[in-house]
């Protein structure tokens, strides 16, 4: 494997992705719609192993041009708001199967989609219906495809505790959707990153589906009270029903970069753990790192 060409490849995980691939002696394309903005925002990371190539997962063409070539490819991007013609049929169904049939036509040896915890087609929420209906068109185009579904991840920058912490940060108090119930097995970016480049490697996780759960269950009470503690500040928990959630998330939606979306609200109303039906870092032969390990060595900087 000398060859990889990340989709979306400047995103949370992406990014770390990138980072573990070169690290590993891999030349990587990084394939996003912006690549300007990509080289930026991995300018950390720029190197001879590293090319940025402009391409769409709507834009077969775009695709077909980019994966030429390669070895293996991983699809990466997601969607969370539905705007500017982005929307989650376009991303996670027909996006995912271009870039899974194109790279089956260009003789690509191994192919990695990112889904997630929860991915089910008959769901009633669109997103997550969207990912399961993505899996199952990706399957259908590329039967040897490997499919990943990470938990709730955390890391620098991450949609979970770095938007708690920013919360305490002008909230006096601190919502919890759904009374905070919800339980999450959040897991670490960096080992999810770690289990796909070892997906590309073992020839026996082909076709294989795997569960990258963390290694502790919590509830998102626990969670919230966690970033409280460490940031030093007291705030009366508010439950939030989640009814609510959804219209203040609309509305935060219109936002460039919003604290909150309808999507986010819809995860929340199941749990978020691994059923333990699938493989999952144990057959990779991975440990993932905790919650209490990681999250002190950001968060506490953040506040800091």
């Amino acid at each position: 494997m000398s060859t990889v060409i990340v989709f979306g490849g400047s995103g949370f995980l992406g990014r770390q992705l990138v980072d573990r691939l070169t690290a590993d002696g891999m030349t990587v394309g990084v394939a996003v719609r912006h690549p300007d903005s990509a080289r930026h925002a991995l300018r950390a990371l720029e190197s001879d192993r590293v090319a940025f190539v402009k391409a769409d997962v709507r834009d077969a063409s775009s695709v077909a041009e980019v994966v030429a070539g390669a070895d293996a490819v991983v699809n990466t991007v997601s969607a969370y708001v539905e705007k500017g013609g982005v929307t989650f049929e376009g991303v996670h169904v027909e996006g995912a199967k271009t870039v899974a049939r194109e790279a089956a036509a260009a003789g690509i040896a191994r192919l990695v989609l990112v889904s997630g915890i929860g991915a089910d087609p008959a769901s009633a929420s669109r997103y997550i219906r969207a990912r399961g209906r993505g899996e199952t068109s990706v399957r259908d185009a590329f039967p040897g495809a490997t499919i990943a579904r990470p938990g709730s991840m955390f890391g620098p920058g991450d949609a979970l505790f770095s938007t708690l912490s920013e919360l305490t940060s002008f909230l006096p108090v601190m919502p919890l959707i759904g009374g905070g119930h919800t339980r999450l097995q959040p897991v670490f970016v960096e080992d999810v990153a770690e289990a796909i480049a070892a997906m590309l490697t073992d020839p026996g996780t082909v076709g294989q589906s795997y569960e990258l759960a963390g290694p502790k269950v919590y509830i998102l009470r626990e969670l919230t009270n966690m970033v409280l503690r460490l940031s030093g500040k007291r705030r009366v928990l508010l439950p939030i029903p989640f009814a609510l959630a959804e219209i203040q998330a609309r509305a935060f939606e219109f936002l460039p970069n919003p604290p909150l979306t309808i999507s986010q609200v819809d995860l929340l109303k199941e749990d978020n753990v691994a059923n333990g039906n699938l493989p999952g870092f144990h057959e990779l032969d991975i440990r993932p790192a905790s919650v209490e390990e990681v999250v002190p060595t950001y968060l506490c900087r953040h506040f800091n």
